[in-house]
């Protein structure tokens, strides 16, 4: 029977990822792929371990992830924030430390749309008198 897991869902921009996290080493897999292989930016790594740095469980606990949609920053953010959410259904006293680190809060900014007769969704073509 499988080990007992924790599931976070996290979304930004246009990335989406699911985490899940059970007891175990400190291992952690992104599409397959460990931490370091999949997000090869310097400074994503730590950003994405952030939550589990806050709780104090940065060796204790597996967690594997899925990732897709979106760049690299998107999914960075869409993973530490699904990695937060899962940490809070596996040990709801969390919250506040996460909350306090602004770990829970989604970042609801998304691209916004091209406007007809606009080159982009606010530059307008350069203004001719003659």
């Amino acid at each position: 029977m499988a080990e007992q897991y924790y599931e976070g869902i996290g979304r930004r921009k246009a990335s989406t990822a699911r985490v899940r996290v059970m007891s175990g080493s400190g291992e952690f897999i992104v599409n397959e792929k460990p931490l370091e292989a999949y997000f090869t930016r310097q400074g994503d790594a730590q950003i994405i371990l952030g939550p589990l740095e806050t709780v104090g469980q940065r060796n204790s606990l597996d967690v594997s992830v899925r990732v897709q949609g979106g760049g690299v920053t998107g999914q960075t953010d869409a993973v530490q924030l699904g990695l937060a959410r899962a940490l809070v259904v596996m040990t709801p006293e969390n919250k506040p430390a996460l909350r306090k680190g602004g770990f829970m809060t989604r970042d609801a900014r998304e691209k916004e749309r091209k406007k007809p007769g606009l080159k982009r969704a606010r530059k307008a073509p350069t203004y001719t008198k003659r």
